[in-house]
């Protein structure tokens, strides 16, 4: 189903995407969401595509769960809530701190050797609490601190340098790099930084979703299995009790899932159906209806997918509209044809 060998890097170009939502208000098309979806079946092929699926793009976060199937591969020991944390864009819930906390400690190490850029929390009820107590932006509370203390732990382990574990040409970074043109099956098109500070790959979206299934469907006990069950059984802790992302991974059987800034969404079921999302002006409003969408297009029961349609446009506190993925996207109208 896959090649042992990468194939060729995917093109930098200007993504062909296309329309994916419609921002419907009174009845009245308001707004129109661009974007990119990919649908692969059990069997890896491409079943359904929309948009520009072969473009050279950045994830952003959704590429942690193979970061940290790199970090396994290269002897990092974790396992359950802390393996699923080292995957995660955390909310900063005091258990999300304390489980960085506990990875650094493990490594023999604190916040201070942590190289990602210092934050409030993501979560906006507890970034309020913050603010209200007057405490400042940290790097444990920033979402990404999971991750990198997972890589400052792994670093260790291997007797690699500290300070410059964010280098591309890290040792640990380069392990990373081998990972992603693994599990996606393509070369990497560019790499850049990442907002916390760690090295980004660009790939594409069709390429994430293989990324995505392989590590849904590894064999039990192998690093990806063991990143796929923690994300799977500790879903708050790769992502925060109100994320939606976590949401939809209770409410499917068996979903691995993940976000990533600007509109980005994967998730992977265990018998190698997979879906890939890309919304291009980066809007979060539209990301979880048209993977919802695209779920159901895999052919995912769409009864538990209906809480994820998307919340109602207000007028004067009122709702007057939603967010609707088009007719190409929906499986039910795609039925009625």
């Amino acid at each position: 189903m896959y090649s042992t060998l990468p194939a060729a890097a995917p093109v930098v170009r200007e993504p062909r995407h296309a329309p994916v939502a419609h921002l419907v208000r009174g009845g009245v098309v308001e707004g129109v969401h661009h974007g990119s979806v990919v649908v692969l079946g059990a069997d890896g092929r491409v079943e359904f595509r929309l948009g520009d699926i072969e473009a050279a793009f950045y994830p952003r976060s959704a590429l942690k769960p193979v970061q940290a199937v790199a970090m396994l591969r290269a002897g990092l020991p974790l396992d359950g809530e802390l393996l699923s944390l080292a995957a995660a864009s955390h909310s900063g819930e005091e258990r999300h701190l304390a489980g960085a906390r506990r990875i650094l400690e493990l490594a023999g190490l604190t916040e201070d050797d942590l190289r990602n850029v210092p934050d409030l929390p993501y979560d906006p009820v507890v970034r309020d609490t913050w603010i209200r107590e007057g405490r400042l932006p940290s790097r444990l509370a920033q979402n990404c601190s999971g991750k990198h203390a997972a890589m400052l732990w792994t670093t260790a382990l291997n007797g690699w340098s500290r300070a410059d574990y964010l280098d591309p040409a890290h040792p640990l970074q380069q392990a990373v790099a081998k990972t992603v043109e693994d599990l996606t099956g393509q070369g990497i098109a560019r790499v850049t930084v990442d907002g916390c500070g760690a090295p980004l790959f660009a790939v594409s979206l069709h390429g994430l979703a293989r990324a995505a299934a392989r590590i849904a469907t590894a064999a039990p006990g192998t690093p990806e299995a063991r990143v796929a069950d923690a994300m799977r059984e500790h879903a708050e802790m790769a992502s925060g009790a109100r994320r939606d992302v976590a949401a939809l991974m209770r409410a499917v059987p068996g979903l691995l899932a993940k976000d990533g800034f600007e509109g980005v969404q994967v998730a992977a079921l265990p018998d190698g159906r997979a879906i890939a999302v890309k919304i291009a002006d980066g809007a979060n409003r539209a990301r979880i209806p048209v993977a919802a969408a695209a779920l159901a297009r895999a052919g995912v029961d769409p009864g538990p997918l209906s809480g994820f349609a998307g919340e109602p446009l207000l007028g004067g506190g009122q709702p007057v509209g939603r967010v609707r993925v088009v007719d190409a996207l929906d499986p039910a109208t795609a039925t009625a044809r």
